[in-house]
This record gives C-alpha cells, structure tokens and sequence, in this order.
C-alpha cells in the first residue's frame, strides 16, 4: 500500500523528472536548430517537415538522455530532501532504509516500463523519420551521397540487389541490380538506371530497364524504357546500414537479426547491440536511480554541489562505459551482450556497494 511518505517522494521523483525534461529538450532543439537552420534554407525544407522533424528530435533525443536525465533529477530533489534533513526525520520515525527506497523503486519502474515500450514500438519510428530528414535535408550534398553510396544486399540465399545510390525519402534507387544465383550459377540478371517504389499498389517502377536471362545455349536479353513490377524485399531494405536497426520496432528487428544472421551479413553485431539496448537502457534507469539515492541521501560539507559533482562523475563514467563497449562490439568481435549489459553490470555492483555505505 503506498503511503503518505511514498507519494511525498514520488511526486518529486517523477516531477522532477518531466521537469528536466521540459528545460533540455528545448535546448536541445534550439542548439539544433541554430546548427542546421543554414542548412534547412539552403536545401529549401517545407515547414511541415520541419515541425515533423523536431517532433520526431524529441522522442530521439529524449530516449536518449532518460537515464542521465533520470540520475540528475534523482541527486537533484534528494540532496534537497538531505540539506533539509528530511530524510533524517524519515529514518528517525523508524523508518529502515529499505522502506526509505520503496518509493524510488515504484518511481524507476514507472519510468522503465514507460521507457521500455517507447524504445520498443515509438523511438523506432521517430528514429526512422529523424535519420531520413537529416540525410535529405540537413547534410551536405557530398556527405547524403555518401551515406547512402553503393549499397549492397543479401535478400535470401539466391538473390542479391546493389544500388549505387538510395534516397530513403524519395523511395528512390540509382543503378539498381539485381541478381539471381541457383546452385552458384547465375540464372537472370536486372538492372536499372533507376528504381522507384509506388507505395500506393507497392510495386517497383524500373526505369531503362534490362533483364538478362542466362541458357545452356544463349542469353535472353529483355530490355524496356520502363517496367513495373515486383519484388519481395522491401524498399527499406535499401536503407544505410548506419541507422538501419534504430528505424525497426522490436518484432521487425527480431526478424530482421534472424535474416542477416542467415545471410552472414558483416553488421550483425551492430544490430544485435541496437536490440539489447532495448533492454538495457530500462534497466540502467533502476541502477542510476539507486547510485542517485545512495550518494545525494546522506547531508554533505558540500551540500547539493558536492553531490551533483560526484553523480555527474558517475554519469559520465557510465556513458564512456556504454560508448565504449559498444563501439567495440560493432567494429570487431567481441561479444555485443556482454558489451551491452556489462556497464550495468559495473555499475550495479557500484549501486550495492553505495547502497551498503549509505545504510550506515
């Protein structure tokens, strides 16, 4: 049953929180905004799309900075609570420790679970449009070519497509191909000077296209100015490697892990970090929370200052942590689980030893 001293708590742990969030994320758009604003003139973005995008930035960008927006509200409102000695007077009414932490626990799971589905079925999508956005309208010409140059793909065991360009917000491809092996021999070949995807009856507009069919005797050659037909990848399939991952919900990703692993794809362990970080990041806002409580619940010589200066130590102790085994699962081949769950591993052992200080 929650009582008077959990809601006490729990109001400012959650409300504490949003407000966090309230102040950063307009900074964090307004430093966008004042870095890309040239850009966004330049290359002549609708306003619409604008709006959609600092939309889609702020679901990005909060799913982000939750759990270190988490952590610094956390310190924040109960190093307050501990200059005030109020949590001298929880624990003095008989208050245990452990009843103490009740509320933070409620508190972290709320915001886990919320986290959770967000990054699970929301992010994906807004992470979808914030990447397609930023490629066409907010990078250089040089650098949208080059993030999106002479993609290549594994559709199943028989059948390959390479694109020299792909332009995810026109659902466009320049020089497609596409190639059909049985038994190691190549049966046809397609190709195209462009490939357009109609959505609308989700079919594929080749233009200037070839298909070349291979025979023990002679090769078939077919060729026509445009031809519509289909295919049985999906256009995203085309999308940059880069941000791939981010863009799929949970059941997407799942599937889409289990295709590359059998097609041997050489970015798996890049997309397999992307999917425990689904997990992970939820969690990791139990473990900040508890490393918050554990340093700001005892009064300092320093007061609050002294306690944000330590839990920021921590934080981006955290963060280099993650930045760093990630990296590390993606461009070689260390195990992407471990590098994953292994900063909350550290850190949980962290958050007990804390936890066992502060008990005394």
């Amino acid at each position: 049953m929650i009582r008077i001293l959990d809601w006490y708590i729990l109001k400012r742990y959650l409300g504490t929180f949003i407000t966090l969030f309230l102040i950063f994320i307009p900074i964090g758009i307004m430093a966008n905004l004042a870095e890309k604003i040239d850009n966004i003139f330049e290359n002549e973005a609708p306003l619409m799309e604008v709006l959609k995008f600092y939309g889609n930035f702020t679901i990005y960008f909060a799913n982000l900075l939750f759990p270190l927006l988490l952590f610094i509200s956390v310190i924040w409102f109960t190093s307050k609570l501990a200059n005030k000695t109020e949590i001298i007077a929880f624990l003095s009414s008989g208050v245990s420790y452990n009843r103490f932490l009740r509320p933070y626990i409620i508190g972290a799971t709320i915001v886990s679970i919320s986290g959770l589905l967000l990054g699970m079925f929301v992010v994906p999508k807004a992470s979808k449009a914030y990447n397609e956005f930023n490629n066409y309208y907010l990078k250089g010409r040089k650098t949208k070519v080059k993030n999106s140059i002479n993609l290549y793909r594994q559709i199943d065991d028989n059948e390959f497509i390479y694109a020299h360009a792909f332009y995810p917000k026109e659902k466009t491809a320049l020089k497609f191909t596409l190639e059909h092996f049985e038994n190691h021999k190549l049966v046809h070949k397609i190709s195209a000077n462009k490939l357009k995807y109609n959505e609308k009856d989700s079919t594929f507009r080749l233009t200037k296209y070839v298909k070349r069919t291979v025979t023990d005797s002679i090769d078939i050659i077919e060729s026509k100015k445009e031809h519509d037909t289909i295919f049985k990848f999906d256009i995203d399939r085309l999308t940059p490697v880069s941000y791939v991952a981010e863009t799929l919900n949970y059941f997407e990703l799942k599937d889409f892990i289990k295709q590359e692993e059998k097609r041997g794809s050489p970015n798996l362990s890049t997309y397999k970090v992307v999917a425990y970080k689904r997990w992970s990041l939820p969690v990791s806002a139990y473990i900040l929370t508890l490393i918050a409580v554990a340093v700001s619940s005892m009064k300092r010589r320093g007061g609050m200052g002294a306690n944000l200066a330590f839990g920021l130590i921590i934080a981006f102790g955290f963060v280099f942590f993650d930045k760093v085994f990630g990296t590390m699962a993606a461009q070689s081949d260390f195990s992407p689980i471990i590098a994953v769950w292994f900063p909350n591993v550290v850190f949980a052992v962290l958050a007990m030893y804390l936890l066992a200080r502060a008990r005394r």
